[in-house]
């Protein structure tokens, strides 16, 4: 089984409407996709690949032999003991980047390229969202309004790129990639490693490797997507797997609500109850998502995020 792939430019053309079903079904039943042919200059995405690559082996790769996943690691491996596996630890190096922080890598023109690549990247990601308020019969940009707290052609979502590297480990058995989440967010877009693997999907209890593909952009949609969907669409648990061999690339971009944003389904997508209707005469409509403030779900995932989602929309409703 294999993670469906889309061809983005036939949108454009008489393919447009198999297209949108495709994507429709790719965020009901997936959560994830792969879009090829999305419009990113390949030429961009090859310097992407050299300055992302020389900013972990010049600037991190010392750091991150210093690290704790590093010290964890050598002292399971010093006890010996089949259960033994470290724990509440990734085998990641990441640093992120925004429109507000210091970016830590002084690698010449990676924040010349890093800039024009999140601006593609984020045009993307009003592209898909568009495509979703299509999709879900929703008016145009409605997404996008609820990420930027209602308000029209304003830019007050959160716009964030995680830089990842997970090193070569020498008992990938023993220490995880990234432990197994959903993501907070709205829109995520990833430009992965297009050699080594090791990014999966959790697809009717099942593992599913989200294979490489050169220059493709995955794309999966994050908690929030499902909560304006009213769990028409679903965020997805997925984790990455240490490997032994290759330092595997992750570039992730996250389109997320303002933090201000209130965060509810989207009134078209609430259910009617046709059998309390039919008892009682009234028309009785229901959410299956509490409204919430997005930076009070990000309090409660922050202590959460590798648990179940589900109670973490509990206790956001509980507020």
């Amino acid at each position: 089984m294999a993670i469906p792939v889309i061809d983005f430019s036939k949108l454009n053309g008489e393919e447009r409407a198999n297209t949108l079903a495709q994507i429709a079904t790719c965020c009901e039943e997936w959560g994830f996709f792969q879009l090829v042919n999305h419009g990113i200059p390949m030429e961009l995405l090859e310097k992407v690949k050299r300055v992302s690559s020389e900013s972990f082996k010049k600037e991190r790769e010392d750091n991150f032999n210093k690290s704790t996943a590093i010290n964890l690691l050598n002292e399971v491996e010093k006890n010996k003991s089949n259960n033994n596996k470290v724990e509440n630890v990734d085998w990641e190096d990441v640093f992120l980047l925004t429109d507000d922080n210091e970016w830590p890598s002084n690698i010449p023109q990676f924040r010349e390229i890093m800039k024009e690549y999140r601006s593609e990247l984020k045009n993307l990601a009003k592209q898909l969202m568009e495509i979703m308020d299509e999709n879900l019969g929703l008016p145009k940009g409605y997404i996008n309004k609820s990420f930027n707290n209602g308000e029209e052609g304003s830019e007050n979502a959160f716009f964030g790129t995680k830089v990842s590297h997970y090193p070569p480990c020498p008992n990938p058995e023993m220490v995880n990639g990234l432990r197994a989440h959903t993501d907070a967010g709205g829109v995520i877009l990833l430009f992965q490693d297009d050699q080594v693997d090791g990014l999966q999907i959790l697809k009717d209890g099942k593992w599913i490797d989200v294979q490489p593909i050169q220059n493709a952009i995955v794309i999966n949609t994050g908690d929030q997507i499902e909560v304006l969907s009213n769990g028409k669409y679903k965020s997805v648990w997925h984790r990455v797997l240490a490997k032994e061999n290759g330092n595997r690339r992750s570039i992730a971009s996250f389109y997320n609500p303002s933090l201000k944003a209130t965060i509810a389904p989207a009134p078209q997508l609430i259910h009617i109850d046709n059998d309390n209707n039919n008892n009682n005469n009234k028309v009785e409509l229901i959410s299956n998502y509490p409204a919430f403030k997005f930076g009070d779900y990000m309090n409660v995932y922050s202590e959460q995020k590798f648990s179940p989602k589900e109670p973490r929309f509990q206790a956001v409703g509980a507020m």
